[in-house]
């Protein structure tokens, strides 16, 4: 069966983020992910988690500063210290809340610096995350976005991701696949996610066009998710869409395919 997780940055936004685990509960998740916790207080999160029995499996490590359109800090060359910090903080937030997995993204490419140079810093960067992963229970995920949401990202296509995730080597860093993302720039979901199954950790899912829940876009996500049951898929997948009207009324979705659907 199927698990599907609430992405607490996307869902209820409409109750202070606190608030949004316990509406996660009564609408029948058992787990959560969400992008940056890092305006709160690790241990109250925790708290919230554990009274309510919900299991965190995904977080972002800090972006820098998002306001000024940071999206991630690896690849930039002239912020390797800041992008180390940066992954010193997510760490410690993650063993407070006891998340294992964290989404380390790659950042918009300067137009200061050659795609080399780019190229080089995102890799190094990269080792050492994972190097860092390696002393505690996280495990690093990298995320390809679309064009389109995020221009200039330095990660774009399923295929890069696996190279480089390849070329690392580590069993510390794994695939995190976005269904909307991927629809946008590549479309072939059902075979891609087959193909790559082996290294891929974390789906998340949103139709397109719109961002919107699963049914308002083009996307057939009756057969994408039956797809993922048959091929034996058993990690969790995240709610990470914009409701087109409320959060509740969005998950109607879900109750073909979750056995913890409300």
């Amino acid at each position: 069966m199927l698990k599907f997780s609430a992405n607490l940055t996307f869902l209820f936004t409409e109750l202070e983020f606190l608030d949004r685990f316990e509406a996660a509960k009564s609408a029948g998740f058992d787990a959560v992910e969400f992008a940056f916790p890092y305006s709160e207080d690790p241990l109250q999160v925790r708290q919230r988690l554990d009274a309510l029995n919900l299991k965190p499996v995904l977080m972002n490590f800090p972006p820098g500063d998002w306001a000024a359109g940071d999206r991630g800090l690896a690849c930039i060359p002239e912020r390797i210290d800041e992008f180390r910090q940066s992954i010193e903080t997510g760490l410690r937030y993650a063993k407070t809340i006891g998340c294992k997995q964290m989404h380390c993204m790659a950042g918009v490419r300067p137009t200061t610096h050659s795609v080399e140079t780019i190229n080089q810093t995102y890799l190094r960067n990269l080792h050492h995350a994972a190097n860092r992963s390696s002393e505690t229970s996280v495990r690093l995920m990298i995320e390809p976005l679309n064009t389109d949401d995020t221009p200039g990202y330095h990660l774009h296509h399923t295929r890069d991701a696996v190279a480089i995730i390849n070329d690392i080597g580590s069993e510390k860093i794994a695939l995190q696949y976005d269904v909307y993302h991927m629809q946008i720039m590549e479309k072939d979901l059902a075979a891609t996610i087959e193909k790559h199954l082996h290294l891929i950790d974390h789906i998340q899912i949103a139709d397109a066009p719109g961002r919107h829940e699963p049914g308002t876009g083009a996307i057939d996500f009756h057969s994408l998710l039956r797809h993922l049951e048959e091929i034996g898929y058993s990690g969790w997948i995240g709610c990470e869409y914009f409701p087109s009207h409320d959060t509740l009324s969005s998950l109607s979705w879900r109750e073909d395919f979750s056995s913890n659907a409300s």
